[in-house]
């Protein structure tokens, strides 16, 4: 009797833990998006037209004074929240469940005492299931970041925006519901390292800046907002030409797997363009995954402390 109560005990703690981690990452996600946006949409512009701009100015610069703040550095804001509201929660809720596999696996007492490689692996793992879920999102918020850009290629007298949902019954109709899984595999390969890297520097960084016997948790705002931007600044270096590959493949429909659109990119402009619009990400990446863990970290508190 005594351990089925604790098995159902344990079975309740999970799913609480989980929906926890869901919301948490929800909310994280939408902080994220309102953060950063303007930069990622500067970042998207100068990976598929990296002749067009200059610099991360000229591009911000001409992208207000062409099409404003909404169509112009916030286009691609509803798809931007589904992607991210999506990828954190389904990643946030993941990690979770990964940790306790490797608690369990470990035989460690709690995700407190994992190491910082065991994190990283648990967000390698969880970044799996977030990557097929954010595809779709992302494939329409990268088609309408760039629509002006694209319009103009096509020497488009009238340039017409659209929306998300027209963008995709579009695709949908010309290439099925596969279509909206163009650029899965950059994707990918995109998110798996990079999220490796991600935890990796985030609880790594969050072990450095605790004192001895001072739990990671109690850290406090500011530290955990540095830890996430550490984060964040892992991930981007590390993975950005597969993310120019991604947008490459997703904006200009190319039909090249990842490995042959990296290589064209090298051999016709160069190592260097596949590091195009590196600087806005950054520049973004730290506010914005600082937001995001600073988000993620108190929502988890104020739901464990009111559920």
């Amino acid at each position: 009797m005594v351990d089925k109560e604790e098995t159902l005990s344990s079975n309740h703690s999970h799913i609480r833990d989980g929906i926890i981690d869901f919301t948490a990452g929800c909310l994280g996600g939408i902080a994220l998006v309102y953060v950063g946006q303007p930069l990622d949409t500067v970042k998207v512009k100068m990976q598929t037209f990296p002749l067009l701009y200059t610099n991360t100015i000229d591009c911000f610069k001409r992208t207000y004074l062409q099409d404003g703040i909404i169509r112009g550095l916030y286009a691609g804001t509803v798809p931007a929240l589904a992607t991210n509201v999506m990828e954190n929660a389904v990643l946030f809720l993941c990690y979770g469940f990964c940790q306790k596999i490797i608690i369990n696996a470990s035989g460690a007492n709690s995700a407190e005492d994992l190491s910082v490689l065991s994190n990283a692996w648990a967000g390698f793992l969880a970044s799996f299931f977030s990557s097929i879920a954010i595809t779709p999102t992302e494939l329409i918020k990268c088609k309408l970041q760039a629509m002006h850009e694209v319009n103009n290629a096509q020497s488009s007298k009238n340039i017409k925006y659209i929306g998300p949902l027209t963008l995709t019954k579009q695709i949908i109709k010309n290439e099925g519901t596969k279509g909206l899984f163009r650029g899965l595999v950059p994707t990918l390969a995109r998110e798996m390292p990079g999220y490796f890297f991600f935890f990796g520097g985030y609880e790594g960084t969050r072990e450095l800046l605790r004192k001895p016997h001072q739990k990671k948790e109690d850290l406090g705002l500011w530290k955990t907002m540095v830890a996430g931007g550490v984060g964040g600044s892992v991930f981007w270096t590390t993975t950005f030409p597969f993310d120019v590959a991604k947008s490459r493949i997703q904006v200009n429909n190319t039909t090249d797997n990842l490995w042959v659109t990296i290589s064209k990119i090298a051999q016709k402009e160069g190592v260097s363009a596949l590091y195009k619009g590196l600087t806005p990400t950054l520049i973004r990446t730290i506010p914005a995954t600082a937001t995001l863990f600073a988000t993620v970290e108190y929502s988890k508190k104020f739901f464990n402390y009111v559920f």
